[in-house]
């Protein structure tokens, strides 16, 4: 019996919380090292039932759950379309609706979306989140930052994530997402590469180094393509988890931190993360129920 096999399994609706602070893609080991600068509480590693976003939500909100989610992640939107049924949630088979398992979703992936970064930042989920307590809310509530997940905030800019949200604006009655890029060039070279490459670990490495500006070759070169990349990581959580402190202070009630999946850098040949790929580095994440 594996380690995985004795965790516990993170159980987001069946536990107690008014609260629950989703760090998207926050791999257990790293944020363990270093939440205590930013939060108090007591700390649990769990089991994600998914090891990326569409497996996570659709194993986790099966039932009628009365919640308000504010979600920067597109993957948990208000469009009423299964996953299945788009083109960034096609590759997964699932088809889970999020609107039918969730009451209320706020859309942060395209009210606070930041076209320069191609991301929603961290401090735009705070405000939001703020704005949503004067207002009130019905239910318990869920905040979804999208980081650490790439873009690396400081070094890059998140081309992944523009083709991600492309996908899922002005989707056609149909239900077929549009395949636009907004990287043309970019595109091309993907569209070009990618079947070529398949799944493969340079596929995956590839998917990983086209978030970064060309400034971070310097480091890629000197410190490594994997040290590289955990660094910059580390940085996109502590942009998170600073903005979860500020969150949390303004909280009354019990709040709990956790992630929807982890992240791999190349662990057992992974990059990224990718959906039913069960190794510690995608499915250990942090439980934190905060003091």
């Amino acid at each position: 019996m594996s380690e995985l096999d004795t965790l516990p399994e993170q159980d987001v609706v069946g536990t107690d919380w008014d609260y629950l602070i989703v760090l998207d893609a926050a791999r257990y080991d790293t944020f363990e090292r270093i939440y205590e600068e930013y939060l108090d509480g007591e700390l649990t590693k769990v089991r994600s039932p998914g090891s990326a976003t569409p497996e996570w939500a659709t194993k986790t909100f099966t039932g009628d759950h009365e919640l308000t989610y504010l979600s920067a992640n597109p993957f948990i939107n208000s469009l009423g379309i299964p996953l299945n049924e788009l083109k960034w949630g096609a590759s997964s088979g699932y088809e889970w609706t999020a609107t039918e398992h969730i009451d209320t979703i706020v859309d942060l992936w395209q009210e606070e979306w930041d076209e320069d970064i191609g991301a929603v930042t961290p401090g735009a989920v705070t405000e939001s989140a703020r704005r949503h307590l004067n207002e009130g809310y019905d239910g318990r509530l869920v905040v979804h930052y999208l980081q650490p997940h790439a873009p690396f905030i400081q070094e890059g800019t998140g081309r992944k994530m523009k083709r991600i949200k492309a996908g899922f604006d002005d989707v056609p009655e149909s239900g077929n997402a549009s395949e636009t890029d907004p990287e043309t060039l970019l595109g091309r070279f993907r569209r070009w590469i990618e079947p070529k490459l398949g799944d493969s670990e340079l596929a995956q490495r590839l998917g990983m180094l086209v978030e970064l500006d060309a400034a971070s070759a310097t480091d890629l070169v000197s410190g490594g393509i994997e040290d590289t990349l955990r660094e910059y990581y580390e940085g996109n959580l502590r942009l998170a988890l600073a903005e979860v402190e500020k969150l949390v202070a303004e909280l009354d009630g019990e709040v709990v931190v956790t992630a929807d999946h982890g992240e791999a850098f190349g662990e057992q040949g992974v990059w990224e993360h990718h959906i039913e790929t069960y190794i510690p580095p995608l499915v250990e994440v942090p439980w934190l129920r905060v003091e």
